[in-house]
C-alpha cells in the first residue's frame, strides 16, 4: 500500500486544527478574533498586578476581595443593559461603547491611587480581575460569530477565537510582568509607578479596540425577520359585482373570475425593524434556566480562584518576582490556548457534551490540589496540569448554548447567560479575601475544585441525549415542507 503523502498530512492537519475554517471565514470574524486578542492581552497585563497594585497602596485582603466583587457587580448591570439592547441598538454601536469604557478605566487607574475612585473606575468601566472576559463583548462577538459561520465549522471558528483570546492572554502577563521588573530596575521608578505604567498601555490597548470595532461591516448586525409578500390583485368591476352579489346571497355565491392577465401585484410589505427588545421563546427560557443554574456553580468556583488571586497566591507563598510570574502564567495560558483546537476535534467526535465534561473535570481535581504542596515545583506542575484542560470546555460550551436556542435570540440568551455567571462569580473574591485574611488561602482552592466537579457531574446527568435546536428546527421544516 503505498504511503501518505505529505501533502495529504498537511491537510488533514489543518483541516484538524480548524485552520482552513479561520482562513476561509469572513473579514468581520477575523476582525472579532483580533479584537478579542487585543482586549485578552490588556486583561492579562492588569490582571497579572491588580491585585499586587492594590496591596502595595496599602489595602487589606479583605478590601481587595471586596474591590474584586465590586468589579463583577458593576460588569453585571452594564453587560446586562448592553446585551439586551445590543441588536436593536447596533452590535457595532455596543462593542464602540464598550470600548471607549474600557479605554475610560485604564485612564482612571493610571492617575489615581485613591481606592474608591479605582472602585467607581472598575465598577462603570471595564477592568477584569480574572483575566477572562468582562464587559459586552464577548455575547456580542459570540452572537456575531455564530451568525457568520456554518455550524459545521462554528466549532472551529470558536476554537480559534478563544486561542487567541487565551494567546493574548499569556502575551499579556509575560511582557508585563517582564517589563515591571525592568521599570522597578531604573532609577525613580517605584512599583506603584510601573503599574501605573502597564495601566496607561491598557487605556492605549483601549483606543486599538475602538478602531476594530469601527472597521466591522453592517453583516454584524442581526438577520431582520423574515419578509412576508402577498401578492394582492387588483379588482375590477366585474369581480367587484361578482363579490357584492355573493354577500347578499346566503345559500351560494357564484365562483370569482380569474384575474385579467394584466393585473399586477401590489409592492411587498415593508421589511420589519428588528425590535429593541429581544424575544426568547419558552422553550429556550427552560433551556437557559437550567443553564443558568449550572454556569453559576461554575463561575462561583472560578470567582473564588481567580486569576489575580492565584497570583497573589505565588506571590506571597513563594515570593515570586513579577517576571517569572508573567512567565509562569504564560506557560499555563498558552498551553491553554493551543488545547482549545484539540477540543475542537474532540468534539466533533464524542460530541459537545461529552467534551465539556470529559475535559473539565481533571482541571477541577488539578485546582484544588494546588495549595497543598509545601514547595514550588509542585504546585506549579498542578497549575500547569490544570491549564491542559482548564479551558478545554471553552470551545464545545460556545457551540453548545449557540446551538441549543434560536438564531434570533442568541445575543440575548448569551448576554443573560454572561450576567448570571459574572454575578456568580462576584461572590467568590470576597470568600477569598475573608479565607486569605485568616491564613486559610488553601481551603479556597478546595471549594472552588469541589464546586467545579459538581458542575461537571450536573451537566452530564441533566442535558446528556439533549438535541441542539438548529436540528430539531430543521427537522420541523423538512416535515413541513413534505406535508
Amino acid at each position: 500500500m503505498a504511503g501518505i503523502s505529505p501533502r495529504t498530512c498537511a491537510n488533514w492537519l489543518m483541516s484538524e486544527l480548524g485552520l482552513y475554517s479561520i482562513l476561509e471565514s469572513s473579514r468581520d470574524s477575523k476582525l472579532l478574533c483580533l479584537q478579542r486578542f487585543v482586549r485578552l492581552f490588556a486583561y492579562g497585563a492588569s490582571t497579572l498586578i491588580l491585585a499586587l497594585y492594590l496591596s502595595n497602596l496599602g489595602i487589606t485582603d479583605a478590601k481587595i476581595g471586596l474591590f474584586m466583587s465590586m468589579t463583577l457587580w458593576g460588569d453585571v448591570v452594564i453587560s446586562f443593559i448592553l446585551t439586551l439592547f445590543a441588536d436593536g441598538l447596533g452590535r457595532r454601536r455596543i462593542l464602540t461603547l464598550g470600548s471607549v469604557l474600557m479605554t475610560a478605566s485604564g485612564l482612571v487607574f493610571t492617575f489615581s491611587g485613591n481606592y474608591w475612585v479605582l472602585v467607581a473606575a472598575s465598577i462603570f468601566g471595564v477592568i477584569s480581575p480574572s483575566g477572562n472576559e468582562i464587559g459586552p463583548f464577548k455575547a456580542i462577538e459570540e452572537s456575531i460569530l455564530s451568525q457568520l459561520s456554518t455550524p459545521g465549522v462554528r466549532s472551529d471558528i470558536f476554537a480559534w477565537y478563544t486561542l487567541l483570546g487565551n494567546a493574548g492572554t499569556a502575551c499579556g502577563m509575560v511582557i508585563c510582568g517582564w517589563l515591571i521588573e525592568w521599570l522597578e530596575s531604573l532609577d525613580k521608578w517605584t512599583a506603584a509607578h510601573a503599574h501605573r505604567f502597564i495601566f496607561g498601555i491598557y487605556a492605549f490597548l483601549g483606543i486599538v479596540k475602538l478602531i476594530l470595532a469601527m472597521m466591522l461591516s453592517d453583516k454584524c448586525e442581526p438577520e431582520p425577520p423574515k419578509q412576508e409578500y402577498q401578492k394582492v390583485t387588483e379588482l375590477n368591476e366585474i369581480e367587484i359585482e361578482s363579490l357584492l352579489s355573493s354577500s347578499e346571497d346566503d345559500e351560494s355565491a357564484p365562483s370569482r373570475p380569474a384575474p385579467p392577465p394584466d393585473s399586477k401585484p401590489l409592492p411587498p410589505i415593508p421589511k420589519k425593524k428588528h425590535p429593541i427588545l429581544p424575544s426568547i421563546s419558552s422553550k429556550s427560557r427552560t433551556i437557559l434556566l437550567k443553564l443558568s443554574i449550572l454556569f453559576s456553580f461554575d463561575s462561583f468556583a472560578s470567582g473564588i480562584a481567580t486569576a489575580s488571586w492565584i497570583t497573589y497566591f505565588f506571590t506571597t507563598k513563594f515570593s515570586l518576582p513579577e517576571g517569572t510570574l508573567g512567565t509562569l502564567f504564560f506557560t499555563t495560558s498558552i498551553v491553554a490556548a493551543f488545547s482549545n483546537l484539540v477540543a475542537a476535534s474532540i468534539s466533533k467526535r464524542i460530541g459537545l457534551l461529552r467534551t465539556m465534561v470529559f475535559t473539565h473535570l481533571p482541571s477541577a481535581i488539578f485546582l484544588a490540589l494546588i495549595p497543598l504542596p509545601t514547595r514550588l515545583f509542585p504546585a506549579v506542575m498542578f497549575l500547569i496540569l490544570r491549564a491542559c484542560t482548564q479551558n478545554m470546555d471553552q470551545v464545545p460550551r460556545q457551540a453548545f448554548l449557540a446551538a441549543a436556542v434560536l438564531p434570533s435570540e442568541r445575543t440575548a440568551v448569551m448576554g443573560l447567560v454572561n450576567v448570571v455567571k459574572t454575578l456568580s462569580q462576584s461572590g467568590g473574591p470576597l470568600l477569598t479575601g475573608w479565607l486569605a485574611g485568616m491564613q486559610k488561602f488553601w481551603i479556597a482552592f478546595l471549594i472552588a475544585g469541589a464546586l467545579k466537579a459538581s458542575y461537571d457531574l450536573a451537566m452530564l446527568k441533566m442535558f446528556l441525549g439533549f438535541k441542539p435546536r438548529e436540528e430539531d428546527e430543521g427537522a420541523q421544516d423538512r416535515r413541513g415542507e413534505a406535508a
